[in-house]
């Protein structure tokens, strides 16, 4: 199903995704914090099993630990902004524009089905 201008029915649509840009990269840099405090905290145990190898090994689990947890918590972070961002643009934000006669608009809502 192809977008279409509520005004003129035209199929010529630009869709912007400001939001979604913006919560995705709120999202990012708050999950990579969150993921680096979360394994500095964690990297006790990093190099508790580090140590085994001696102070180069301790060092290396802290580090690789703290790199991991702040991949992980960005990557998070990022799907669920650009989830976020999503929904701002679809629902809220007028982010779609006709390039034929320059009306603005929201997509519409999925119609939902009475519960039977």
């Amino acid at each position: 199903m192809s977008l279409q201008c509520p005004r003129c029915h035209s199929p010529e649509v630009a869709s912007f995704h400001h939001a979604m840009k913006i919560g995705a990269a709120v999202g990012t840099a708050g999950g990579a914090a969150r993921g680096v405090s979360s394994a500095l905290a964690g990297g006790q145990a990093g190099a508790v099993i580090g140590a085994i190898a001696g102070p180069i090994g301790i060092t290396l689990g802290s580090v690789s630990g703290a790199i991991l947890g702040g991949l992980i918590g960005g990557v998070g972070g990022c799907a669920l902004g650009a989830q976020l961002g999503e929904a701002l643009d679809r629902h809220v934000l007028a982010n779609n524009l006709c390039l034929v006669c320059g009306h603005r608009f929201n997509l519409p809502t999925a119609k939902r089905l009475p519960n039977i």
